[in-house]
Parts: C-alpha cells; structure tokens; sequence
C-alpha cells in the first residue's frame, strides 16, 4: 500500500477555517487507522500464540521418481527438525492401492530394508509372480500415524508435471483435495496459468484451503521471466530448490532465479496491476540414501512460517499474506517493518558473520530491456536483460541486525541474509547459507494487494 499524504488523499480546503480543521482531525483519523493496517506495517516473530514452523514443500517418492517410501521420508524429515511437509509426487496422489516390485523400485534392496526397520509391523507384502512385493502405504495411513498436533503435519500435495514443446513446466499444489492432470498450452504461459485456473477452480469448488507455486523456473530454463510475470492466481516460485540440476544461478546468458524475482516483482507492481510474488526455498528430493551426495536430497532449503497454529489452513493463510522466510541454512528470529523502516534480527550461531542486502526497484526505473542473442543476433527464448536499476541493492549490513530506512521511492524491498559458512550439502557447490526475506510492497499499481 502507498504511503498516505495531505496531497494525495485529502482535499484541504482554504476557508472557512472551521472546515480546515475538521478536515486535518478526519485525515488524521483516516489515515491512523489505515496505517495500522497497511501491509508495510507488521512485525514477525514468534509468541502471542504464534509460532515459526519450518517446513518442506516439494518431496517426491516411489509414488513417482523418488527412490524410498514415503513413511521412511516422513521420518526423516520429523526427525530433522520440521514441523511440516507436503507430498508431492508428479501427477499422482498417493490415495489407491498400490503394490511394488521391491527390487524394481529405484530405492531397491536398501530403501525396503530401511523401511521393514522402521516399520515392521505396517509393511505388509506378497509374493506375486516370482517376485517380491510390498504395497505402498497411502497418504492417508501415514498422516494417520505421523501427524501429532502442534509438532508434526504431513499434508498432500501434487506435483503437476506439464510440458510445452520441448520445455518441462512443473508446478506444486498444496493440500490439494483432487489429482489435477496437466492441462497444457499454446505457449509456456498458457500452459502455466491453465494448471493454475485448474487449482483455483478446484479450491472454489470444494472451499478446501489450497495453493499452487512454480517450480524451479530454470530446469530446462523452461521459464522466463516474461511468461512468470503476467500470470494470475500464483503470487509463488521456487527462487531456490534443492535439486542439483536445476540451475538457481542461471549462467551467461540465463538469469538466475533471484533475477527472474526481480523482474517478475517490478513489473507485476509497477506496470501490470498485479499482486506481489513470494519466493520459497525447497529440497525437490528425490534421493535419500547416501546423504550427503551429489543427488536430490533432503535439507537444502525450507520455509518458515509464522502460524497461529500447525494446520493446513493457518498455514496457507500465512504463506499467502507473506508471513514467512526463505532459508537454506540461515535463520530469522524477527522481520518488522514500520511505516520508516524495515528491520532484520537474525538468529546467529556462534562463530558466523553474517551479511545483509536489502534488494528492490525504485519508481522512474529505467525499463528499457534487450533480449539474449545467439551468435548470429538471433533473439533466444531467454530472460531479456534488463537495466541494473531493476533488483538494485539498495543497502548492505554486516552484523545479526540488520536495518533499512525508506526512502518513500521504493516500489517493494525485499532482503537476502547470507551466512560466511557453506551449506554443508548444497544444491550448488559453494553455496553459502542463505535467507531470503519476502518483499515489502512500498508503491505500485497493484500494492495494497500484498
């Protein structure tokens, strides 16, 4: 939301007097109570009945492309520290009844012997055909047995694998009720705001909280910039995933994951009348048993959300207000802003220094932009390049305490905590431990939508 002003948002008039104060006292009340209310205005941290919960949002299995059951993972992930995690296979729920060939599940010999380790007594098996089998365990029983109110929740979710062409277009659905099947397109953006009208309508449909989100944007680099930032009824992507393949940095000629943020963020605010896009942090795992490797593993990156309580709903409601972080590694204990600054305390482990950049776009950008070219000037279907006054970083802070004053001229800030220690199993290699706090919308056409 703007900033209010006399100029902008009341009229004073010049006689009689007695009118002049009467519209100062109802300006001053006006905009009182808007303020309190103003997204820019807000402060998170854990008490008053709410709490930080950290959790996962792109998990698969042997319900599709990972290599362990989803009981094993469920554990793994309770066991490290999550209070919550959403199943997200591709293109299926984990809601029939399903029998596998133990040897001919990615995870072999060695996911099953985990598994009949773990749970004995759940793992029910066959023999059919000269072959050993094993039924996998349905969402439903192992939220049955896992979720424990207050600490741990497992909720289902969908990954819908799409393509264009030659491009694969994948996007999550959280808490969804009903499998979506992909619904393609004509273009990469058809394709990605025809899956999200299908969640939308779903939620419509059943009053079920749910909610969609693009996934790593450059696997494949299958999406830019120009087809994320037009699209309505997904304000998500994944800025990181854990997926070693997925290429978060981008290259020469590809932007990285937090560029695609930026342009996405000052175009949907300042020139298409459209909402705020959050950026999430997820594992994408796919492997779970030589930790830590080279593979698609868990622990790379999280969200954590500030929550009145663990429960689908409270969740959705607060990712969907921006009540969280971003983290691969690093952690937050308070994000305020007031309506003249924007304040970051980190939760410091001992012996790390931290760095902290306050990123945004300010009003009058220059948006002139080029696009990639091929070694014959061939335009690519790539990110465009863009001026630097797009993402500029507008302050940078050493120390576990970080503050950034507005200007008033700032479309949104949005921040990036870095840690001076590596990711003990990144997605890329070097990665340091990061946190990526959501954008504060200042101005924009659409702001007050945040």
């Amino acid at each position: 939301m703007k900033y209010f002003s006399a100029s902008e948002n009341v009229h004073i008039l010049l006689f009689p007097f007695q009118l002049i104060i009467c519209s100062f006292l109802c300006f001053l009340c006006v905009t009182g109570s808007v303020l309190a209310e103003t997204p820019n205005a807000f402060k998170l941290q854990s008490g008053n009945e709410q709490q930080w919960y950290r959790g996962n949002m792109h998990t698969h299995s042997h319900w599709s492309d990972g290599d362990d059951y989803l009981d094993n993972i469920a554990l793994w992930y309770r066991d490290h520290g999550y209070q919550f995690l959403v199943f997200t296979d591709h293109n299926v729920l984990a809601n029939s009844m399903k029998w596998v060939d133990i040897e001919k599940t990615k995870g072999g010999q060695k996911a099953f012997d985990k598994l009949i380790k773990n749970f004995p007594e759940q793992t029910e098996t066959r023999e059919q055909d000269g072959s050993k089998q094993v039924r996998l365990q349905t969402y439903t029983e192992i939220a049955k047995r896992f979720n424990d109110p207050g600490k741990y929740l497992l909720i289902q979710g969908e990954e819908i694998s799409d393509r264009f062409e030659k491009f694969p277009i994948h996007m999550n659905v959280s808490n969804v009720k009903d499998l979506v099947r992909p619904r393609g397109g004509e273009s990469v953006a058809e394709t990605i705001q025809n899956n999200v009208n299908a969640v939308v309508t779903q939620r419509e449909r059943t009053g079920q909280p749910m909610f969609i989100h693009l996934n790593h944007p450059n696997f494949g680099y299958a999406v830019t910039a120009e087809d994320l930032m037009r699209v309505v009824g997904d304000k998500f992507f994944e800025v990181y995933n854990g997926h070693p393949g997925v290429h978060n940095s981008g290259d020469d000629q590809h932007a990285s994951t937090e560029r695609i943020w930026d342009i996405v963020l000052t175009r949907r605010l300042a020139e298409f009348d459209l909402p705020v896009m959050y950026g999430i942090a997820v594992d994408d795992g796919h492997n779970y048993h030589n930790i830590p490797s080279r593979a698609s593993e868990p622990g790379r990156g999280w969200v954590v959300v500030l929550a009145n309580q663990l429960s689908p709903a409270s969740l959705i409601e607060s990712l969907e207000s921006g009540r969280f972080y971003s983290s691969n590694g690093v952690a937050i204990q308070k994000i305020e802003s007031t309506q003249q600054k924007l304040t970051i305390e980190i939760d410091a482990v001992d012996g790390e220094l931290y760095t902290t950049e306050f990123i945004g776009t300010r009003i009058g950008y220059d948006s002139t932009s080029m696009p990639v070219v091929d070694k014959e000037g061939q335009p690519l279907l790539l990110t465009r390049r863009y001026s630097k006054d797009i993402g500029e970083v507008l302050k940078t802070v050493q120390g576990t305490t970080a503050e950034y004053e507005y200007a008033g001229d700032e479309i949104y800030v949005r921040a990036r905590v870095t840690s001076d220690a590596k990711h003990s199993n990144p997605s890329e290699l070097g990665d340091l431990k990061s946190a990526w706090i959501q954008p504060v919308v200042l101005n924009g056409s659409n702001a007050d939508t945040q």
